[in-house]
């Protein structure tokens, strides 16, 4: 897709603050410091549209992109992170929760996994909190650059399995450095969303 526009519309925290436009939504998770600015900054062509953090836990809010004026990216907080109050976990929790199960823009969510590693226990409750609410899922894995191409398929399968992925569900391998399944990535956002 050629993205000829794209802005941060918003940050929100409850429901109120979400933008009021009907423009389909892609919800984007994963871990912290995953690389879910990278994704987004990857896939509009910017620098640094979303910003992008050493340090995990820097999404706090869901951030609500418009792109071409017809689709929102929507990045929510990302998971696992140690650093924060237990209390602070909880009102995250369920601030994605309350977006993610009463939006009705929300076309699919994707969720984005580092290959090179098998998904870890938060990744397998937030697939699973997916599948539970019917929101159709996308899954990235991200980070392909640092493997060898002979062995993604290895990869995929521990990714596969430790998910328990539903076979409908696509999977695009994909790399912010390098590019690698940016197209593809657009290819099934769009089939979600036109």
């Amino acid at each position: 897709m050629k993205v000829t526009s794209s802005d941060i519309v918003t940050s929100a925290v409850k429901p109120d603050q979400y933008p009021n436009e009907q423009f389909p939504e892609i919800a984007l998770a994963g871990r912290s410091n995953v690389g879910k600015s990278s994704f987004i900054n990857k896939l509009l062509n910017r620098k640094s549209l979303a910003r992008i953090s050493s340090k995990p836990g820097k999404t706090q809010t869901l951030n609500f992109y418009l792109i071409n004026e017809m689709l929102s990216f929507v990045d929510v907080p990302g998971y696992g992170f140690a650093k924060v109050s237990k209390s602070e976990r909880a009102a995250w929790g369920k601030m994605i929760e309350t977006y993610l199960t009463t939006r009705e823009q929300l076309r699919a969510a994707v969720l984005i996994i580092d290959l090179r590693h098998a998904p870890s226990k938060d990744d397998v409750l937030m697939y699973d909190f997916l599948k539970h609410h019917q929101i159709p899922t996308i899954l990235i894995a991200t980070k392909c650059d640092k493997i060898p191409k002979g062995k993604w398929q290895k990869h995929l399968k521990v990714v596969k399995e430790t998910l328990n992925k539903d076979p409908d569900d696509p999977i695009v391998v994909f790399s912010s450095e390098t590019g690698q399944g940016k197209e593809e990535a657009w290819r099934v956002i769009r089939e979600f969303t036109s």
